[in-house]
This record gives structure tokens, C-alpha cells and sequence, in this order.
């Protein structure tokens, strides 16, 4: 069954084609050395244009709790209630996402920060469990026009995932749902998300390795087993989120690896690739 993102990617400008969708939490991307932010501009430079999607979950919690504003999860999304999206929005489309459009300035790249509800770039709705954790959105559409145009001007695009709906309404939207509807409305088969860890890892006679391909369903069933544990759930569970629409695979890498972008986007073999099939 088509998705309004399947529809969307078809029509979307072919320009966008040449780009690419990275997925980043926050947290990841203000730990990441220059040199990292260095591959960005020569790709940005090359003709690849890096279309950056990011999160800050933790620095919203921090932020709330300095101001004294409680916070809790209700599977997996925050709770979000009016005071609560006042912070989300401050922190994502403020704070976190000025820091990056600073380092990529920095390092002689070019740009532009916006929120999902600039130019109404990120559509949303409210999810089905509206009454259980308020203020969070599913993706109904993407500006894929805005996104081109910026692109065209010669600048990067820095989104923080804040939606909006035809009223006005803002909504916090997990950010690895909102990369994926990016990715799939803008037409790019693939994203690269970006981590602290080398990709999806299993023991193999006693030492860990890193797997080059999994699928979706591999995944589940090394949760199951044990394989995958710990803090690696939400990793590889994220990444798995912005498996939908037009994007089939997904590759975690390790951010700080030698032009690890370059790299992925060259073909070599380094991370974790996750096909839907």
C-alpha cells in the first residue's frame, strides 16, 4: 500500500537525488571531532548535499529538569504537554541546532538551521495515543520544495524535528520518524545515521565483530537472543525507525571514524547496513 511519503518522493525535485539524509542525536553530534564536520563540507563541496536531521533528547531533559519542569516516557515518547514543547522547541530548533550550523560554518560549510515548522517542513498530526503522551506528532508530509531550494542556494539543510499542522499546532516528533519521512519524501533510498558505536556487533569465537549486513527481522531476533542488549536496543530500534517509504536500508556508523560519510557513500563496507527485506 502506498504511503503519502511513497506519493510525495515521486514528484519531489530531482536535484535531491544527488543528496543524502544523515540522522544524528544531539548529544553525538556535539562530541563529533572537526574532522568529521570537515567530511561533511567536502561532500557539501562535491555536489552530495548533506541533508542533516538531528535529535537532543538529553539536553531537553536537562533542560527540564533546571526548570523544574517534570518529564516522563510513556513507551518509548516523552510526554509532552504545552510547557514541554515550549522547551523542545527551544532546545531543538535553538540551542542544539545553532550549535551545528555554527561547526559546519566554522569548518568553511555552509548552513541554514530550520525547524519542521519553518515554511511547514515537517507536517505532523497527532499520534494515536494522543491522550496518553500529548504533544507528539506522526509525519503526514515534508516540504520537499523548501529542502530543494535551500539545497539549490548552495546551503546545507539543519532540521530539527519540531512538526506543525494546518492550524498552528506544534508537535514534538521523534526524530528518527522524522528523518526517515525526510529521507522518503525527498526520494533517497538510503540514510546514514550517525552513533557513538561501530554498528550492530555480535560474538564471533570469543571475539566481537562487527556485522556489515542485517535485516530488519535479524535484529528482532538477536534482541530476543541476548545479542543485542542494553543500550544498543534504542540504538538499533532508532535506526530501524527510519526504515519506512521510499528508504529501504539504513547504515549505523561510528561518527568519529576517518570521513566515515565519504566513506559509506563511496561504497566501502564500514558500519552496519539494515535492509527491510
Amino acid at each position: 500500500m502506498k504511503t503519502a511519503a511513497d506519493n510525495t518522493a515521486q514528484t519531489v525535485p530531482e536535484r535531491l537525488r544527488s543528496s543524502f539524509v544523515m540522522k544524528c542525536g544531539g548529544s553525538t553530534l556535539a562530541a563529533l571531532p572537526d574532522s568529521f564536520f570537515d567530511d561533511l563540507v567536502h561532500l557539501q563541496r562535491d555536489g552530495r548535499q548533506p541533508v542533516i536531521v538531528h535529535g537532543g533528547g538529553p539536553a531537553i531533559s536537562d533542560t527540564l529538569t533546571k526548570l523544574g519542569i517534570e518529564t516522563e516516557f510513556v513507551n518509548g515518547l516523552r510526554r509532552t504537554t504545552e510547557e514541554v514543547l515550549d522547551v523542545v522547541e527551544m532546545v531543538l530548533a535553538g540551542s542544539i541546532n545553532k550549535q551545528i550550523v555554527r561547526r559546519i560554518m566554522v569548518r568553511g560549510g555552509k548552513a541554514v538551521g530550520l525547524s519542521g515548522a519553518d515554511g511547514s517542513l515537517i507536517q505532523a498530526q497527532p499520534v494515536a495515543n494522543r491522550a496518553e503522551v500529548g504533544w507528539v506528532g506522526d509525519v503526514t508530509a515534508v516540504n520537499a520544495e523548501l529542502i530543494g531550494g535551500i539545497v539549490d542556494m548552495g546551503y546545507m539543510p539543519v532540521i530539527a524535528p519540531v512538526g506543525i499542522d494546518a492550524g498552528g499546532q506544534r508537535y514534538n516528533i521523534n526524530a528518527d520518524t522524522a528523518a526517515g519521512a525526510v529521507a522518503s519524501h525527498i526520494g533517497v533510498s538510503r540514510m546514514i545515521v550517525v552513533t557513538d558505536v561501530p554498528g550492530i556487533m555480535r560474538n564471533v569465537d570469543g571475539v566481537k565483530q562487527v556485522l556489515p549486513l542485517v535485516t530488519v527481522q535479524d535484529i528482532e531476533d538477536m534482541i530476543g537472543t541476548g545479542e543485542i542488549y542494553g543500550g544498543m536496543i534504542p540504538k538499533v530500534r532508532a535506526a530501524v525507525a527510519c526504515i519506512h517509504g521510499e528508504v529501504r536500508e539504513v547504515v549505523i556508523v561510528d561518527g568519529t571514524e576517518p570521513q566515515v560519510l565519504s566513506r559509506v557513500l563511496n561504497g566501502e563496507n564500514i558500519g552496519t547496513r539494515i535492509a527491510r527485506t
